[in-house]
């Protein structure tokens, strides 16, 4: 549990900063192109973890929360509980032994928590915009091996538009730590703040 702890207390706690250049611009639009971002990466996730557990739907109905709220949906308390409940099914399919299928579900809990990026110039922010397909490749290792979880970056990275690799650019790199997960966001940051490099507008 206290490993998704980060994930919900940006959730749940109302956030202030004195030091008012730690924040950034960060518009509604661009928020819901975040979240729509991560309900795409987190796709793979869902047939894992439904293979594996098919009769639970939380982690599904998280990701559409998300997808919906990119879609020009309210962002409601109901974004709030079903990522508690997609944490619920992280928990119970890590209890059963059901690595791939937990790992799976933490992406579906990220999906939903990119809703709530915050426009603070902190590490960990970035999480917001990375985990749910950092997420999604260390299931896709757990559940099939390395060489696919890599892959699946690779599709993360194809998948980002430039308004979401210019909301990236504004925050400080992925923090370090977090495992193989944040060793995967890592990778899928600098590629691509690479990106950001060579398309139009770049600094090279």
């Amino acid at each position: 549990m206290k490993s998704l702890n980060w994930w919900f207390n940006d959730i749940v706690t109302t956030m202030t900063v004195a030091d008012e250049s730690m924040t950034i611009e960060l518009s509604m639009a661009e928020l819901r192109e975040i979240a729509g971002y991560a309900a795409a990466c987190t796709e793979p996730a869902l047939v894992i973890f439904e293979r594996a557990r098919p009769d639970d739907r939380r982690p599904r109905a998280a990701v559409d929360a998300a997808r919906a709220f990119a879609a020009g949906a309210k962002r409601t308390k109901a974004i709030r509980d079903r990522a508690w409940a997609a944490q619920r099914a992280y928990q119970e399919a890590r209890d059963a032994g059901q690595a791939a299928a937990s790992e799976a579900a933490r992406a579906a809990v990220a999906a939903a928590s990119a809703a709530y990026l915050h426009p603070l110039a902190k590490a960990t922010q970035v999480l917001h915009i990375l985990g749910p397909a950092a997420h999604t490749a260390r299931a896709i290792e757990l559940d099939a091996g390395d060489d696919l979880g890599a892959d699946h970056l690779e599709k993360a990275r194809s998948l980002a538009s430039p308004v979401v690799v210019g909301v990236l650019t504004r925050y400080p790199n992925a923090p370090r730590g977090r495992g193989r997960m944040g060793e995967l966001a890592r990778i899928l940051d600098a590629a691509l703040r690479d990106l950001a490099n060579v398309r139009p507008g770049g600094s090279s």
